[in-house]
């Protein structure tokens, strides 16, 4: 016997899809909040989004993704996208021709809040306070770029946000869109399942998060710290505290001068 498919507004998500299938064909549901992506290599999307929890929630429709065919909008008979550098230089860049059109066919679904971001070196980093912002959106459009980047203009006219996953660089801006869609659809209404999964891990009150251990009791000659034995929550919870700025100020401290820096009010 199988299970009935369940029902999101007008239509039926079977639980059996594969991660491909989950942005094929896929209608826009109302209130449900959607991924734009612009790229080159859609068929490599859903990727590791179509696993685990990101996959699970996809496939209940707490979450949509669509990509967008950068080489459906390319020009001439072999659907060019690129063309050399103006001024001369190593390399290709994306023509303003052919990704403009398709940022606007991915935003003729947008509505209300929907950030435009580029994947780009130039950009701020990525951290746990930006994905916390993308999930309050409505959605998020994301242009992957490749080969030496995207025509300037286009980030000029349609107001592209540039965003970095870190200070290195990657052959395209899949991976860093993938990684970027991870921490913010976990933090999406229903996602995780348990709303305080989120409250203690790093980077959720700028600090690391404690150190964490589970059975057996003893492993290798090492032994669960005492006080987690304890049941004692008040004991517990301290030491907890203390581990996570102690981590903190030992492997970042980065993070641990600007959480010492004074609140201006």
């Amino acid at each position: 016997m199988t299970n009935p498919p369940r029902s999101h507004g007008r239509k039926a998500i079977r639980p059996t899809l594969q991660p491909r299938e989950l942005i094929e064909q896929t209608p826009d549901l109302a209130g449900v909040w959607q991924a734009r992506i612009v790229t080159l290599f859609p068929e490599v999307f859903p990727g590791v989004l179509g696993a685990s929890l990101t996959g699970k929630a996809l496939s209940d429709g707490l979450w949509q993704l669509h990509t967008h065919d950068l080489r459906a909008h390319g020009l001439g008979k072999h659907r060019n996208v690129d063309d050399t550098p103006a001024g001369g230089g190593a390399g290709m860049v994306l023509r303003a021709d052919v990704v403009g059109p398709a940022i606007e066919a991915a935003q003729t679904h947008a509505r209300g809040n929907w950030p435009v971001l580029y994947m780009s070196p130039r950009g701020p980093r990525f951290d746990q306070a930006m994905a916390r912002d993308l999930a309050r959106c409505d959605g998020v459009t994301m242009l992957c770029g490749r080969f030496e980047g995207v025509d300037e203009r286009v980030l000029e006219h349609y107001g592209v946000r540039e965003v970095s996953l870190g200070d290195f660089v990657l052959t395209g801006g899949e991976i860093a869109a993938q990684a970027m869609l991870d921490a913010t659809v976990r933090l999406l209404p229903g996602v995780l399942g348990n709303a305080d999964s989120t409250v203690d891990e790093s980077h959720s009150a700028g600090l690391l998060e404690h150190p964490q251990y589970t059975r057996p009791a003893e492993w290798q000659g090492r032994a669960i710290p005492e006080v987690l034995m304890s049941g004692n929550h008040g004991k517990i919870a301290r030491w907890r505290r203390e581990m996570a700025e102690k981590l903190t100020a030992e492997r970042r401290p980065d993070l641990w001068a600007k959480r010492q820096e004074p609140t201006q009010t």
